[in-house]
Order: C-alpha cells, then sequence, then structure tokens
C-alpha cells in the first residue's frame, strides 16, 4: 500500500502515517476523556469527601489524560515510513515539550486543590497557605518553562539554567513585588496579624471592612459597602493598619461618647432636691454616703467660715454623673468585666463634656449600635430631671426668637 501511495508521490506515505498517527492519538483521548474523567466527576459527586471534589474542580486529572496522546504520538513518530530525521525529531520535541506543559498544569492544579481542601479547615482562618501555594506555583512554572523550552529546543535543561546567573539583576526587578510580597506573607503569617475573616480599617486605601482573601500579591477587603478593595500584601507590613479582631475575640465593644452639658445651667441642689434622689434606687447609696462625706467636712469648719460660701454642697451635674454610672453599672447590656467609666472632660466652647466610656457584652455592629443609642437616649431624655441642659449651638429659630 505505502509502496503504491509511494509511485503517486514520495510524500504521501509519510503524511498517511502521520495522518493515521494523530487520528489514533485522538481517538485515544477522546475515549479516555469520555470513560475514564466521566467516571471520575460520577464518582466524585457521590462521594462523601471533598479531596476528590477539589481534583475535579481544579481539572487535575483532565490535564493528566491529555499526556496520553501526546505520548502516542512520541513513541509513534519512529514508526511512521518514510519520515525525514529531523521532522520526526521535531515532533517528537513538540509532544515532549506538550506533555512537560501538562505534567506541570497538573501539578500547579494538585496544589490549588490541596489549599482548596486546606482552606475548608477550621485552622486555615488562622494560618492561610494561599500565598505560599502560589509561590510553590511560580517556582514550578519557572523549572516547568525551562524544561519545555529544553524539550521543544532539544538542549539540556543545565545550559538553560546555567544562563540564570547572568539574568538574575533582571529576574530581581521583575519579580522585586514577588519577593516583596513573599517576605510580607511570612511575616504576616508568622506574626498572626491578618487573618481570612478579619475587620481591618486602613483609611490610605478606603479599606473598612472584612479580609476575605490573603494571597501572595494582594489581600482583598469587602467594606461594609459591598465594594472590594485589593490591597498589595507588602503594604500592611510597611504602612499602619486597624485589626479589631481583638475586639470581635473579646466580645465587647467599646462606648466612647461624650454628652455636652451647658455649663450656665450647673449648680448645687437644694435640699428639696436631695430628698427627691434620695428616693431613686441608682441614688439612695450615693446620696446618703455623700451626705455623710459632707457632714463630716462641714462640721470641721469654725463657726466664722460656716457660711454657705464655705460649705460643700452636692451639685447638680456631680449627681447626674453618678446616676449615669449607677445606670451603666445596672444595665443588663453592659459589660461589667472592662472598664466602666463617667467622667468630666474639659470644658470648653461646646460646654462641659461629660464622657461615656463602658463595653457593651455583644460585638454585633446593630445590636451595638441600638445599645449605644439607648443608653444616650435615657441619659439625654433624664438630665433635664437634675436642671441641666444640653448644649446646643443657637439655631436660626434662637435668633428669631430673640426679637
Amino acid at each position: 500500500m505505502f509502496e503504491q501511495l509511494a509511485s503517486i508521490h514520495p510524500l504521501l506515505p509519510p503524511g498517511a502515517g502521520l495522518l493515521a498517527l494523530l487520528i489514533g492519538a485522538i481517538i485515544v483521548d477522546l475515549i479516555v476523556k469520555r470513560l475514564l474523567l466521566t467516571a471520575i466527576r460520577a464518582f466524585a459527586k457521590l462521594s462523601r469527601s471533598t479531596w476528590d471534589d477539589a481534583l475535579v474542580a481544579h481539572n487535575v486529572v483532565g490535564r493528566l489524560v491529555q499526556v496520553l496522546p501526546a505520548l502516542i504520538v512520541f513513541v509513534g513518530v519512529p514508526f511512521v515510513s518514510g519520515l525525514p530525521e529531523s521532522v520526526a525529531q521535531l515532533l517528537r520535541n513538540i509532544a515532549m515539550g506538550y506533555m512537560m506543559l501538562m505534567l506541570t498544569l497538573s501539578l500547579t492544579g494538585a496544589l490549588s486543590s490541596a489549599n482548596t481542601i486546606y482552606s475548608a479547615s477550621p485552622v486555615a482562618k488562622d494560618r492561610p497557605l494561599k500565598g505560599f501555594v502560589q509561590l510553590i506555583q511560580i517556582v514550578i512554572w519557572i523549572f516547568g518553562g525551562v524544561m519545555i523550552v529544553s524539550a521543544v529546543l532539544d538542549r539540556s535543561p543545565l545550559l538553560l539554567l546555567s544562563g540564570f546567573g547572568a539574568m538574575t539583576a533582571i529576574l530581581l526587578l521583575v519579580f522585586k513585588d514577588t519577593i516583596l510580597s513573599l517576605v510580607a506573607s511570612v511575616q504576616l503569617t508568622a506574626q498572626d496579624m491578618v487573618r481570612v475573616g478579619d475587620w481591618i480599617e486602613m483609611p490610605q486605601f478606603g479599606a473598612d471592612g472584612d479580609v476575605v482573601d490573603v494571597q501572595l500579591h494582594t489581600i482583598k477587603v469587602q467594606n461594609f459597602d459591598k465594594t472590594i478593595t485589593t490591597i498589595p500584601t507588602h503594604r500592611l507590613i510597611t504602612d499602619s493598619f486597624k485589626n479589631w479582631r481583638g475586639m470581635s475575640q473579646s466580645g465587647a465593644r467599646r462606648i466612647k461618647r461624650s454628652i455636652f452639658v451647658d455649663v450656665s445651667s450647673i449648680r448645687f441642689q437644694t435640699q428639696d432636691e436631695v430628698s427627691h434622689f434620695k428616693r431613686s434606687a441608682l441614688l439612695k447609696a450615693y446620696i446618703e454616703g455623700k451626705e455623710r462625706e459632707l457632714a463630716d467636712y462641714n462640721t470641721g469648719l469654725s463657726t466664722e467660715m460656716g457660711s454657705d460660701i464655705n460649705k460643700r454642697q452636692l451639685s447638680n451635674v456631680g449627681t447626674f454623673r453618678a446616676y449615669a454610672f449607677n445606670y451603666l453599672k445596672n444595665h443588663p447590656k453592659i459589660d461589667k468585666r472592662n472598664t466602666l467609666i463617667v467622667r468630666q472632660r474639659g470644658s470648653g466652647p461646646e460646654g462641659l463634656p461629660l464622657e461615656i466610656y463602658c463595653f457593651t457584652n455583644t460585638t454585633v455592629w446593630s445590636v451595638y449600635e441600638d445599645i449605644q443609642s439607648d443608653v444616650f437616649d435615657h441619659l439625654m431624655a433624664i438630665m433635664p430631671e437634675f436642671g441641666l441642659r444640653l448644649y446646643q449651638k443657637p439655631a436660626g429659630s434662637d435668633l428669631a426668637n430673640l426679637r
């Protein structure tokens, strides 16, 4: 048959042989994909384990089976009759390069599958390995590229690797960000600075939200408005950022806010007011203790010095401060394990600030805001009971009423 083809044209026998070889490789490829891959996907769907699902998702087996048709071409080319040696060697080199490419893709896919399986474990949230996996994949691609080029050119890979010494400066320049990111990833992981799920703030990048992905080069933050901010990994080492993980782990969140009291409403309390507040459950112990303290002090004054101007008296702002402290101390949603202070800050153009410093017993944002609002709603509403007024800058209606 090949002699008859050769009598027609000398290139027909090698052409027919190559065509038969390629058709055989394609048939084997289709059979393997249809039977083997279908069986593997069905098994992965029925199996309860997750590793096989990860392998299927990253197409590891699909890339591996593509080595088989290239292997058929590589082995079968020498048996094609009448094919020139140079052409046969070129086809073998191309088949070998294709096999190296598929093996490289399979290996990087297997690493991605391993990272997917690891990411599903509870440990992954504290120790993410995605950055390290990406670094190993880059190294595999470098060596895989060297092997592919050496296979196609039919040269020793050591010859190509020896040329890398002269390219070190260029490689350092090209992979500068990768090297910086690698060092940053090691530091972030070793020092446990950032985890997936952490709430971080980085105003210089407009980031204020939860970390959703930690990669070798970038860290993705989903802001509370559902936008995504991408931050270079090494900037978390060179720049400052705030991590709210400690607050979340403590189970308590701080309230630090001031009520501004109109200074002109501050005065001493009358005896009727003292008697009135003594009937309050939150102020009874405070009033009685203060009365004893003030009585002891005032008794020590001489007759000449016993006028009201020399005596110590209860003030309405001091009583309100004690009320606010006891109100928070008895509030069911205020954490009693942490610091609780109601203090005066320095007075200024906006009045006298009374700062509330305490912690709620929840870190859920919406619940925290409700608790904080309820606390200040109550305190501001009850201030007139103590003869105090909130400070507020004059509005247009205030100026109109002056007429």
